[in-house]
């Protein structure tokens, strides 16, 4: 009998996707006696309730539930504490799942022996801005080394996408931290490593991704990032890959550079040196990738790299200042977890 997976979409206002992510989930090829679905809403002020109780409505093994603490982290721990699963995996309200994509995960994780899986994020964008995003977020330049985003092949890996995992593993590290408002996943995989397990990231568990559409909320979605990855790196210094250190490093020359040109030539010169260095990196990084097929979107991808990395560098500083006081205090809560 195959094993029984619970697949955990945590939402809040999603009304513009959550929909496609619930018929996704509806459409695996997975046994539906051994696929359980938990939605877990943040007290969602939109249609996101009203549209998902229609959805799961009449469904076995489908609940909808309130989660009142808001957050995603919150949110999947309650959803693990009421699963029924021997897999469970984690679902952003904002992906589509490929049919085999539950299938894939778990002919993966016995296949491997990891203790966690996920497929590659596929990024696929919305109108002009969301197309240059879904773009630039699929690139090294864009969003570092990290392996998830490009993995052709099957590969051992740092951290995954939308992770599948046996319950064993949250039975031993308890769960999300519920402090950490984003890179909650991160920090999981971390400690997931850090206790000797294995994560690999598999071509075959396919899923697209709806990125952000709009500059101001990938501005805001990258701050958060960096802020976040702050305590993180608090938690889990060992962890940290000298490419998350890129961004902050850029705004912080940037901001010293500037403080020193009322004093001195210095100033000017570094200013000139760095900010001339970045702009012919992302003018070299944006020719690449619209040499991909992306021509029309050439013009833009300076501009949304830009945000990428000063959104993220910026909210990295934030975060060193805001938590500076909390070095080596790593308290994990797992609240939701019953």
């Amino acid at each position: 009998m195959k094993p029984k997976v619970s697949l955990l979409v945590a939402m809040r206002n999603e009304e513009l996707h959550i929909e496609a992510c619930v018929n996704s989930i509806l459409a695996q090829d997975y046994p539906p006696d051994r696929l359980e679905i938990l939605v877990l809403d943040g007290c969602s002020s939109d249609g996101s309730w009203k549209l998902v109780e229609t959805l799961l409505q009449g469904r076995d093994n489908a609940s909808l539930v309130k989660n009142t603490r808001m957050t995603q982290a919150a949110g999947w721990n309650v959803g693990i504490g009421l699963a029924a699963g021997d897999i469970i995996g984690i679902v952003s309200a904002h992906s589509e799942l490929d049919r085999s994509y539950v299938s894939s995960a778990v002919a993966t994780l016995q296949r491997t022996g990891a203790d966690m899986v996920g497929g590659p994020m596929r990024a696929l964008g919305s109108g002009f801005v969301g197309d240059a995003v879904a773009v630039a977020t699929s690139t090294r330049f864009g969003v570092g080394g990290a392996r998830f985003h490009y993995a052709e092949t099957e590969r051992d890996v740092d951290t995954v996408y939308m992770g599948l995992c046996w319950r064993g593993v949250y039975d031993r590290l308890g769960g999300f931290d519920e402090e950490m408002v984003r890179d909650q996943d991160d920090e999981l995989s971390y400690r997931l490593l850090s206790a000797g397990g294995r994560i690999v990231c598999d071509p075959a568990i396919r899923s697209t991704y709806h990125n952000r559409a709009t500059l101001r909320s990938l501005w805001r979605q990258y701050l958060q990032y960096g802020f976040w990855k702050v305590r993180v790196m608090q938690k889990h210094p060992r962890q940290m890959r000298v490419r998350q250190f890129a961004p902050s490093a850029l705004v912080g020359a940037i901001c010293i550079s500037l403080l020193v040109i009322p004093f001195s030539r210095l100033g000017i010169l570094t200013f000139l040196i760095i900010v001339g260095s970045y702009v012919s990196c992302s003018l070299g990084a944006s020719l690449i990738a619209s040499r991909q097929g992306a021509w029309r979107l050439f013009r833009l991808l300076p501009i949304i790299y830009a945000t990428l990395h000063f959104a993220y560098g910026t909210g990295f500083v934030l975060g060193l200042i805001r938590f500076w006081n909390k070095w080596n205090i790593g308290t994990t809560r797992h609240e939701g977890l019953t």
